[in-house]
């Protein structure tokens, strides 16, 4: 048809935001956090959308993606995303490549959306109402009073029935520390609401299948890579030897990643992230894999990305209220969502696309490129 719009433009901008204290997990330590926008403009309406990945990755998008977006019909948004995939084929499509993909197939999404006139959740058709939520910070960085009041915070004050802190400090060197840590942040919420932990690949088999006797004693019920997702087989065999949910999937970045997983029967709950997998486009596609394997879905991290989706799918557990990027989100965006009695509800607002829109205000002195 002569009057589809298409996409004239695609741009990319990097904010750094401190972090409002040092931070780290089993495996990394970080004091500021990184987010790459990209932005798809058609006609009078500009779509957003964005990873946490570095800055190099806005210029993946501007060398390697904006030229095959932009023309592109925008409402055909599969298309654009198989056309960006081809297009990294030399550059390695995993990694920042991958961030980068993502970046713009949430800002197409938006865009489709918001040229519809409709929030993103309509578009893509609701399976649930609400998407619950869960905690997630507890760095191995904090002392007892500051994870003691962050888990407070979400517990009691905003009624998140679930949260998660991190273990495995220092690559599972201190394995007494975290199961003090684990028992105190048990004694902060009290015996009610659901405690996971996450020690992002740090211990090794045997130590992880240890470690999983003290989580069970403080009822624990999600270990999060309690080795590396690298190894499916060890993943696997420690599935089989603990009483709570193993999960991973973070660091998928194809959904060939995805499908090796629950093929080895790996995880409990498959774990993706919108903002490194590819974008909505093959989010959806790992939670479809996972459906047809009696798997649930949760959403990593980036929870304003991924909120629209993660309603739209019906396996969804939950989403990851992590408190880097609730910051981030927060300070960056308005139109944020409210985690009110651990859940948020995409939509309400009526706001088209994702119903976040730049706040260029308060976004200007991170903006780094």
């Amino acid at each position: 048809m002569a009057d589809t719009p298409v996409v004239e433009r695609v741009d990319s901008a990097v904010y750094t935001v401190p972090t409002d204290a040092p931070e780290a997990d089993g495996t990394l330590s970080w004091e500021s956090t990184t987010l790459v926008l990209a932005t798809v403009r058609c006609g009078q309406v500009t779509g957003l959308g964005y990873t946490y990945a570095p800055a190099a990755t806005a210029q993946v998008v501007d060398d390697l993606l904006a030229g095959v977006v932009t023309g592109s019909p925008a409402m055909d948004v599969p298309r654009a995303n198989e056309a960006m995939l081809r297009a990294v084929r030399n550059a390695g499509l995993p990694g920042v490549a991958a961030q980068a993909i993502a970046a713009v197939d949430i800002a197409l999404w938006d865009c489709k959306a918001r040229l519809l006139g409709v929030p993103l959740v309509h578009l893509l058709g609701a399976a649930c109402a609400d998407v619950p939520v869960y905690g997630s910070g507890g760095f191995t960085t904090y002392d007892d009073e500051r994870q003691d009041r962050q888990l407070r915070q979400w517990a009691g004050e905003e009624g998140i029935p679930r949260v998660k802190i991190k273990i495995g400090e220092s690559w599972g060197r201190c394995e007494e520390r975290d199961r003090r840590r684990v028992a105190k942040a048990r004694a902060s919420i009290g015996d009610t609401a659901a405690l996971y932990v996450d020690a992002n690949g740090a211990y090794g088999a045997k130590q992880a299948i240890r470690v999983a006797d003290a989580l069970a004693d403080q009822g624990v019920t999600w270990f999060e890579e309690p080795v590396s997702s690298d190894h499916l087989t060890t993943l696997t065999a420690i599935r089989d030897r603990v009483p709570m949910d193993v999960t991973a999937g973070e660091y998928g970045y194809t959904l060939p990643y995805f499908t090796h997983m629950l093929a080895a029967g790996a995880v409990d709950c498959l774990q993706a992230d919108v903002t490194r997998c590819g974008g909505i486009t093959v989010w959806l596609r790992a939670a479809a894999l996972a459906h047809g394997h009696g798997i649930e879905i949760s959403g990593h991290c980036a929870p304003h990305a991924h909120a629209h989706a993660a309603a739209s799918v019906p396996n969804l557990r939950h989403l990851e209220w992590f408190h880097d990027h609730v910051r981030v989100e927060r300070l960056l965006f308005d139109g944020v969502l409210a985690p009110d009695g651990g859940s948020v509800t995409p939509g309400r607002s009526g706001a088209p696309g994702l119903g976040l829109t730049l706040n260029t205000g308060r976004a200007r002195p991170y903006r780094v490129r």
